[in-house]
């Protein structure tokens, strides 16, 4: 029987490499793009992220630098292959810029959803897993929270945008039965592949708590900031549910297991471990992995910013067989052991590729000169 071949959207950021680890090992053939708007990139175009994916699984995928707002490269990269599934993380995602920039948001992540989902259907492809979030929720009515939960009343733009889409796969299920979709409402990931090799590189500013506290670890960052020290919960500080990343790409492989099986056109499964763990514990966790102090600094409260939040799991646990297994400990520890072993994450690899980039150009251009003079002509200039 021949593999099935899954196309990841987002392919070569954060969640997306990590998922391409875990598809591989689960048999399947990967076709991956990736645009480059929140991951690093060789000046030929390659994901360094992905170059290590290939190593750590000893097999290979097939990548396209392409932006989902390119429908006609989208449409072309669809031609060329035989897509059973899809997998769909790309969007970008900063909280505060999407304040800054709602439009840019709306555009690339609603509009590139609908320019996926039109060539899904040019192709008859109707099998997909969105990459939604927990921010869909808003402020929760009750914790812990089932994917019974009001959503829509929620609090920042890039929130909105995967509302939207979850709303707007809804209406497409409805109306077209082929369709056959699973949203999985992410928590907080964190951590990277124990074996060091892939993790988070953020390429904007740190809007994300982990890398941050790792910054601070390492001596790069005097301390954290802690908005809100003063919340009802155990210590004063917020409350979030953290899943290590490979927990979370595995959850991946089991909604495709589930959506192999059964057809039930829409469906959402939170994916979180059901334990709330303050911006504190966090710390305290890092500094006793790591042995490096992590100051805190407590910094009034933020602006629409949720005091707690933590998923209850147990559908995706019934439905899809799946539950997280890695601890908070394990997910200080796989973060540190990225980032002392990568502490300039994937710019090295960039830096290579740039640097070798530039050598096969020199070389070229120097057997072009070589070519031309050994034809007579050199820069142009007639030998005669």
């Amino acid at each position: 029987m021949s593999k099935k071949c899954v196309f990841v959207t987002g392919g070569a950021g954060y969640i997306g490499s990590h998922c391409c680890v875990e598809l591989l090992q689960a048999d399947y053939d990967v076709v991956a793009i990736d645009n480059f708007a929140n991951s690093r990139h060789t000046g030929a175009g390659e994901a360094p992220a992905l170059k290590r994916v290939e190593e750590i699984t000893s097999k290979k995928l097939t990548f396209y630098q392409c932006d989902l707002l390119d429908a006609e490269k989208v449409n072309a990269i669809f031609d060329k292959h035989q897509i059973d599934y899809v997998i769909h993380f790309a969007a970008i995602k900063a909280v505060g810029e999407s304040m800054q920039f709602p439009l840019l948001y709306y555009k690339n992540n609603v509009i590139g959803t609908i320019n996926l989902v039109e060539a899904m259907k040019a192709h008859n492809v109707y099998h997909m897993v969105f990459s939604s979030s927990c921010c869909v929720y808003g402020d929760p009515e009750h914790l812990p929270i089932t994917e019974d939960h009001p959503t829509g009343n929620v609090t920042n733009v890039y929130g909105r945008t995967k509302y939207l889409i979850e709303e707007m796969l809804k209406d497409l299920t409805h109306a077209e039965p082929k369709w056959n979709i699973i949203s999985l409402r992410y928590f907080n990931p964190v951590g990277a592949h124990p074996s060091g090799r892939i993790g988070e590189d953020p390429t904007k500013n740190f809007t994300n708590l982990m890398p941050y506290i790792a910054q601070v670890a390492l001596g790069n960052k005097p301390h954290i900031n802690v908005f809100g020290g003063d919340y009802n919960t155990p210590d004063g500080t917020g409350v979030r549910d953290y899943i290590h990343i490979m927990d979370l790409a595995s959850g991946h492989v089991a909604a495709l297991n589930k959506l192999s099986q059964e057809h039930f056109r829409y469906k959402t499964y939170n994916l979180g471990t059901g334990e709330g763990v303050s911006v504190k514990q966090l710390a305290a966790m890092f500094e006793r992995v790591t042995g490096r102090p992590v100051p805190c600094l407590v910094q009034p409260r933020r602006l629409g910013d949720i005091v707690s939040m933590f998923a209850n799991a147990s559908r995706a646990r019934q439905e899809l067989g799946w539950t997280a297994q890695r601890s908070l400990e394990d997910m200080c520890r796989d973060m540190w052991r990225w980032q002392t072993m990568n502490p300039r994450g994937y710019q090295d690899d960039c830096d290579a590729g740039a640097a070798a980039t530039t050598g096969q150009a020199a070389l070229a251009k120097a057997a072009a000169v070589t070519n031309g003079v050994a034809n007579g002509v050199s820069n142009g200039v007639s030998g005669h």
